[in-house]
């Protein structure tokens, strides 16, 4: 069974090189590419000031979150939850970033030595729709997901809405075998060792009729004609010679 962790973070600003520091972690569970109702969220505490600009994306302010957890708080609880996982991130680098910086302050293993590698749907949105916008809200968009809640960005929102769009982003193949199992027989038959093609009746046999031999008789005259008696079709329907 595939386990995919969806994940989102929002910062006090846009560079952990400047001692920036995560304020809120999202992650929502996919277990073979289903949503299983999992998910860990948390704000915390960055114990530092938040710049002006990001609080206005996010809307978190230093007085909110004053009393919640310093990441050195549940770090444990974080691991746990998306160890092993492959993670779902868009602009997976800043993410991976900020976690790699939060997680090196305590000493802890690096994201990635902790989690069974990471997706970037941002990479993969520019991939498949090269020149087109790629931010959440334009593939929520795209791909006709209700983003109408989203008046700021929040991680676990957003890891939710994310799910939606990497579901809709990587379903061609899921769309392949789930034709497959529905068609003749569905997965019934394919269980048990079954065809997957339907059982026909017994084809028709139309034959032509005289008028129709007729002109495909002159068509081949015209042929025989044209190519100075060698016409293939004559020679094929020619009776073949009785031996004694």
């Amino acid at each position: 069974m595939k386990r995919q962790i969806v994940l989102d973070t929002e910062t006090t600003g846009l560079e952990w090189r400047n001692g920036h520091r995560v304020i809120e972690i999202g992650c929502v569970e996919l277990m073979n590419r289903a949503l299983t109702g999992r998910h860990f969220h948390v704000y915390l505490n960055p114990e530092r000031d938040i710049d002006a600009a990001a609080e206005a994306v996010h809307g978190l302010s230093r007085d909110f979150l004053a009393d919640k957890p310093r990441f050195r708080e549940v770090v444990g609880e974080f691991e746990a939850f998306v160890a092993e996982a492959e993670l779902v991130i868009h602009n997976a680098n800043f993410d991976v970033g900020f976690l790699d910086h939060e997680l090196g302050l305590l000493g802890r293993p690096r994201i990635g030595e902790v989690c069974a590698g990471v997706v970037d749907t941002l990479r993969l949105a520019k991939e498949q729709h090269p020149g087109k916008k790629a931010s959440l809200d334009a593939l929520c968009d795209r791909y006709e997901i209700n983003n109408a809640h989203r008046t700021l960005h929040g991680a676990l929102l957003d890891a939710e809405l994310l799910a939606e769009v990497y579901l809709a982003m990587t379903r061609g193949q899921e769309s392949l075998m789930m034709a497959l199992d529905d068609g003749p027989g569905g997965a019934d038959a394919a269980a048990t060792g079954g065809s997957l093609v339907a059982e026909r009746g017994p084809l028709g046999v139309r034959r032509a009729t005289t008028a129709e031999l007729a002109v495909h008789d002159a068509v081949l005259a015209e042929i025989a004609k044209g190519n100075k008696g060698a016409c293939l079709w004559l020679t094929l329907d020619a009776p073949t010679p009785t031996v004694t």
